[in-house]
């Protein structure tokens, strides 16, 4: 597996297995080099503005109308899709859950999701859904594709090995991968069963945000982001193809694996990202920023600075602010937050917030640190303090964020959550202006 450097998102850049099966000059030569048939895969409109015109040229042994046979219906339980709203008597509130169980039994990237939210309307393309994985086998002369939206895939324990149409990507905990709506591949798992989160969005791509008076460094920089060389398979054995489409699921059967793609170039490719290279920013005299200084990427929606969905990672950084309340506040805010520990411990949530769990705080639902977190900042020396062995994320999105019937009955959710802020008490005296100093 060999990954190239992207120049930045919205440029072109190019890749090739074979020397000459690029062409130069013309994206479709009337004979293609070695045989090869000359594709477009489009991410947006053709008459899209330049700065978020998406589209890859594709150099391949058989065009994709051959990698498509007579559909039939197929059942994934497990994997739904917005709007997917259940009577499953779970009452409103703030929840959070323990590790889902890796089992024993076999289980492919496909048949071992397992849906937790979903928000919006696939129909209209907008929102996501937010889903755990669970990888203990590969996905054998089997490939899939989801023309429903673009997939990012957040390992938390073992590694996935990815192959794409566009080429090889491997990942594990601490790094993410985004796969493209309508791009064919398949999973492996490296060295054993492998656990994660995956957000499927609908809605506009997901773009580096605007850094505004940060200026040009910091957070996700472009040239951390990487994707896959071309590498292609000639495999004339029986395949299937999967598709997922408007919340359905597709199979046909062809005689040859699809992962035939010899060349490309173009704008619109799978990639993955080392989470340990973002750079966090932060407060260096007082104070507390909004969290969205951690995002790293974000899905927009047709709102100026109301995202359709934004990623934000909580890494370890230094904690430097004097006289202020250092971890995350107690707040209450418009968008619905799904959040997943990779490790370590959170620093809002030190008990009960573990490895491979995950907590949901709807939009308008009040949240923030527990009692011991809360004592520990209010009281504690105002030196400088790393946080170290850490890294939480949030799919955070402008939607409501319904539970699928897997979350509110067969995922291990912690029925006792809330009580984690019974023992917040009543501090306030009027004839103490100085209390806790």
């Amino acid at each position: 597996m060999t990954l190239r450097m992207m120049p930045g998102f919205g440029n072109d850049f190019e890749t090739e297995a074979l020397e000459g099966a690029l062409p130069q000059g013309q994206n479709s030569p009337q004979r293609g080099a070695y045989g090869l048939y000359a594709e477009q895969l489009s991410g947006s409109p053709f008459t899209a503005p330049r700065g978020t015109n998406e589209r890859s040229w594709l150099y391949r042994i058989r065009p994709s109308v051959k990698h498509t046979g007579r559909f039939r219906r197929i059942e994934l339980p497990y994997f739904k899709t917005a709007p997917h709203v259940v009577e499953h008597g779970l009452a409103l509130g703030q929840l959070r859950w323990d590790p889902v169980p890796i089992p024993d039994e076999p289980l492919t990237f496909l048949t071992g999701l397992r849906t937790m939210t979903t928000a919006g309307d696939v129909y209209t393309q907008v929102g996501m859904a937010a889903h755990v994985y669970l990888v203990t086998a590969p996905m054998e002369d089997e490939v899939f594709f989801n023309a429903d939206g673009e997939l990012m895939i957040v390992p938390q324990e073992g590694s996935l090995r990815i192959a794409t149409e566009l080429g090889v990507m491997e990942i594990g905990p601490c790094q993410i991968a985004v796969v493209p709506r309508g791009m064919k591949f398949k999973v492996a798992p490296v060295g054993g069963p492998s656990r994660g989160y995956v957000c499927e969005n609908y809605g506009a791509k997901f773009t580096l945000p605007d850094r505004g008076p940060i200026g040009a460094n910091c957070l996700a920089n472009p040239r951390d982001f990487k994707t896959p060389v071309a590498a292609y398979e000639d495999r004339e054995t029986p395949h299937r193809v999967v598709v997922k489409w408007c919340g359905t699921f597709q199979a046909c059967e062809i005689g040859h694996s699809p992962l035939d793609v010899v060349a490309w170039h173009g704008n619109y490719a799978p990639y993955c990202y080392d989470l340990r290279t973002f750079s966090p920013v932060g407060a260096i005299l007082f104070d507390h920023p909004d969290p969205s200084i951690f995002t790293v990427l974000t899905a927009p929606s047709g709102e100026a600075g109301t995202a359709n969905i934004d990623f934000v990672i909580f890494p370890e950084r230094w904690l430097v602010a004097e006289h202020s309340f250092r971890p995350p506040w107690y707040h209450m805010n418009i968008m619905s937050e799904f959040m997943g520990l990779i490790k370590g411990r959170y620093d809002a949530k030190e008990q009960g917030f573990v490895p491979g769990g995950m907590s949901l705080h709807n939009c308008m639902l009040p949240h923030g640190p527990d009692r011991s977190a809360f004592d520990k900042a209010s009281h504690g020396e105002l030196k400088a303090v790393k946080l170290t062995d850490t890294l939480a994320f949030m799919f955070e999105t402008r939607f409501p964020q319904q539970l699928t019937m897997f979350a509110a009955r067969e995922a291990p959710l912690q029925e006792d959550y809330a009580a984690c802020w019974e023992g917040i008490e009543k501090h306030f005296d009027p004839g103490r202006r100085d209390w806790g100093e």
